[in-house]
């Protein structure tokens, strides 16, 4: 990965390499560090500013963990420097799933504290009075058309607006790594988008093509104050890791947190697939990232790890259960696979394993920054 100097950050948009931003940050610097790292990737090019702007909030569990959902400093951060920058109508959203209610996700991670503090309200894009329409894709698509023969229901709310994804760094079950283009699946996908995920990688594609069909301007900050290494999004170990990363590129942005823990990017099927594709760039060698030099960083993360509920998930979507699908997932039995996720990520496994860990993490720098954020 090549980083570059400040004098050459308009290189990038000459050579047409996609930039991505790589910030080492502390608590009493990083809502100053947020703006610094959306400016050095040009926010205020790629966002037009006479266009409302969605910020994509990730709740991945409605309780409070580490490197699970997006923090209130990034929040906060990517508000204080869009208003700063002109950027009026703001418009928070986020969407529940049929395991995670954002209500309560909104409150226990403290977005709640920073809306109030803008007055801004968020939307919780699966409630009323928020409307799902139809939608056609002018792409082609590799496989949601499958997936959702009857059509493709998308939020009203995205047309035409601007959307800045506030993922964090954790690695997934399905997915290797989340990141930009999984924090999507949570916006453009209602309470049917497990649906897809025997067909995950292929679906991120998919919906990063529909994104740049409804956007006039895309963005992305991550961060990676703590980061999550394990079988996320939940079941996570805990890392510090005082990093933040911005890029208008949602493929070159994931592509670096991925190099950063340890993967091959182009080894990473949802990568790969969108590279080919030409949605954005994975190979590290065509990223240019500006700020802090990360040329010799690797976390080595774990990779394709599972908790008991992702194996069981699996033995449905890629192993002997595969022909009971329809049936497990998508019938009017299907309430059983909720239940049992609940009760083992909710009942068993944060009790037992899950406390213990936040409860170290809450006495690092971060953690003691989560607790008297207010």
């Amino acid at each position: 990965m090549n980083n570059d100097s400040e004098e050459e950050i308009s290189r990038s948009k000459a050579t047409g390499r996609s930039k991505v931003a790589v910030l080492f940050t502390r608590p009493e610097s990083v809502l100053d560090d947020v703006a610094h790292a959306m400016w050095l990737a040009d926010s205020h090019v790629h966002l037009p500013k006479d266009r409302s702007t969605i910020l994509k909030v990730n709740i991945s569990w409605q309780h409070y963990y580490p490197a699970c959902s997006t923090t209130p400093w990034q929040l906060e951060g990517v508000i204080r420097s869009l208003l700063a920058d002109g950027y009026p109508d703001l418009v928070p959203a986020q969407n529940g799933t049929v395991v995670v209610d954002s209500f309560e996700g909104e409150r226990n991670n403290k977005h709640d504290v920073v809306l109030d503090r803008y007055n801004l309200k968020s939307v919780h894009l699966d409630v009323p009075p928020q409307r799902w329409v139809p939608y056609e894709p002018k792409s082609e698509m590799l496989v949601l058309n499958d997936v959702f023969p009857e059509g493709l229901m998308i939020p009203e709310l995205f047309y035409g607006r601007n959307i800045v994804q506030l993922p964090t760094f954790k690695t997934h079950v399905f997915t290797t790594m989340t990141g930009a283009m999984k924090n999507a699946f949570g916006g453009l996908l209602n309470r049917k988008r497990h649906w897809t995920h025997s067909v995950i990688h292929e679906t991120l594609v998919d919906l990063l093509a529909i994104q740049k069909e409804l956007h006039p301007g895309l963005f992305a900050v991550m961060d990676g104050t703590f980061a999550g290494d394990g079988p996320g999004p939940r079941a996570m170990r805990i890392h510090d890791k005082s990093i933040l990363l911005a890029s208008a590129d949602q493929v070159a942005i994931d592509a670096v947190a991925s190099k950063l823990m340890g993967f091959d990017p182009m080894s990473i099927k949802k990568l790969n697939l969108a590279h080919e594709k030409g949605l954005g760039i994975a190979n590290p060698n065509e990223i240019n990232c500006v700020g802090d030099d990360i040329s010799n960083v690797n976390w080595n993360f774990a990779k394709n790890e599972n908790t008991f509920a992702s194996i069981g998930q699996k033995l449905i979507y890629h192993g002997p259960l595969k022909p009971f699908e329809g049936l497990l997932l998508r019938s009017f039995i299907s309430p059983w696979a909720y239940t049992a996720s609940n009760i083992y990520h909710n009942g068993i496994w944060r009790p037992l394993i899950g406390k213990r860990r936040i409860s170290k993490s809450m006495k690092t720098k971060w953690g003691k920054f989560f607790s008297n954020y207010q």
